[in-house]
């Protein structure tokens, strides 16, 4: 069992004689802890989800470190910008972060310990969590919830350029891996053998030679294409039969290697049905048949019209934020909506979480509907500030919300420096999520610490 929090004497360091840098860095730790204290329900929230990880022995033995620990432990490794790794030994060198931590006489926790926190923190709880912030923050004064502006970017998964000839390798590879440590375990599960070398000179050669203007070229480029497909084909079908065979083994190791085999049988089998089609039947595929990564099969091709970036592999999120820069709203779409589609929700979740229709709604013409809809959305919101067309701009009320708008690309700049949203580090769509919502809530507690008493 996990205890909620225990009462501790905070912050007993000493600020003397230090730089001003590290005066404030301390004071916005000593405001967010306030903020935390002030909101009790929070806590209760990311308990519920903590307790699942731990539910103590026959004994009743109580888990090292309480919720409060370790939630506090998640705002720090986020606020940092760090792995778990650098963030553990960052806490435990430093005597504030431990205050602040409330493990003072206490070991300092493992890095794996943390990740296994996080993991068991629900992305529906950091929403929650982020909607209770913004309700104490509207109560406390400090949020206007009247006047908001919303805008989209892209997080990037974890994954390398995705080409035919790389994902046909990547499944070579971790598919090959898999049986041959099989066959270490038990040498008759997989009598065959894989030629893993020829198989990446193929892949070598047409990474090397795909762009070359030679026709000769271009013709054994294509030859080598088909024969990486038959190859790739091979060794999938005998993936297959072993998870087939070997799912309900009594043999737990050969059970656990067919288990995680089969976890990566449908992205396998979809690279290849797709780089058949396109090398060999040469078909055009559209985005929404293929998959850009095995090991992150649920990662989206964007396109978002940018000139130095055409294409981004990830995940599109929306974040609506009012004039104080607190995110009042966010969403991380799974399968990418049309920015156009996006204006109605926003409004209706605005009006579930505050009681109220905001009063201006800024936004880019990408989020313009079409006629008869944005008439509808403009009856509900007094000043729905979203450009139809270029002669829009004329109007001097729309300019000065449009400059308004403006300011969220900043918030959108800030959490990629400081929260690396430039690409997600965590595994699966959840962790995506997760992620996002962590982040919010980080940024959230800063806006709402600048304006506690110090």
């Amino acid at each position: 069992m996990r205890q909620k929090r225990e009462a501790v004497l905070c912050f007993e360091s000493n600020d003397k004689g230090l730089p001003r840098v590290v005066h404030d860095y301390r004071a916005r730790y000593r405001a967010i802890s306030q903020v935390l204290d002030k909101n009790p329900e929070v806590l209760d929230l990311v308990d519920r989800d903590l307790q699942k990880l731990s539910q103590g022995g026959r004994k009743g033995r109580k888990g090292d470190f309480t919720s409060e620990n370790i939630l506090r432990a998640l705002i720090v490794q986020d606020m940092e910008g760090l792995p778990f790794r650098e963030a553990v030994i960052r806490m435990g060198g430093d005597a504030f972060l431990q205050d602040f931590l409330r493990t003072r006489k206490k070991a300092v926790m493992d890095f794996t310990f943390l990740d296994k926190c996080s993991l068991a923190i629900q992305p529906e709880t950091w929403k929650r969590v982020n909607e209770l912030l913004g309700r104490y923050g509207v109560q406390r004064g400090i949020v206007n919830p009247k006047v908001i502006r919303a805008d989209t970017t892209v997080m990037e998964s974890n994954i390398h350029y995705p080409t035919d000839a790389s994902l046909l390798w990547d499944t070579w590879r971790v598919a090959s891996r898999l049986l041959q440590r099989a066959r270490e375990i038990f040498a008759e599960s997989v009598p065959h053998r894989f030629h893993t070398r020829k198989i990446k000179k193929l892949y070598l050669f047409i990474t090397r030679y795909s762009s070359s203007p030679s026709a000769k070229r271009q013709r054994k480029v294509q030859g080598s294409f088909r024969t990486l497909i038959e190859r790739v084909e091979w060794i999938v079908a005998i993936a297959a039969d072993f998870c087939k065979a070997f799912r309900s083994s009594s043999h737990f190791e050969l059970a656990a290697v067919a288990l995680e085999l089969r976890s990566f049988l449908p992205s396998m089998k979809q690279v290849v049905a797709v780089a058949r089609r396109v090398q060999v039947a040469h078909e055009s595929v559209p985005a929404s048949e293929k998959v850009f990564s095995i090991f992150e099969p649920h990662t989206e091709l964007i396109k978002r019209g940018r000139r130095e970036k055409p294409v981004e592999f990830g995940h599109k999120v929306l974040l609506c934020e009012t004039a104080e820069k607190f995110i009042t709203d966010y969403e991380v779409y799974e399968q990418q909506e049309a920015d156009c589609n996006l204006t109605e929700p926003v409004i209706k979740r605005h009006e579930k979480l505050f009681g109220q229709r905001p009063v201006v709604l800024a936004a880019d013409k990408g989020f313009c509907p079409e006629k008869s809809k944005f008439e509808e959305l403009a009856k509900l919101v007094e000043n729905l500030a979203i450009p139809r067309r270029m002669q829009d701009f004329m109007d001097k009320l729309l300019a000065s919300c449009q400059a308004f708008r403006a300011g969220i690309e900043g918030t959108i700049s800030g959490l990629k420096r400081a929260f690396r949203w430039f690409r997600c580090y965590f595994r699966g769509f959840k962790g995506f999520a997760r992620n996002v919502g962590l982040g919010v809530f980080c940024h959230n507690l800063i806006v709402l610490a600048e304006h506690e008493p110090a």
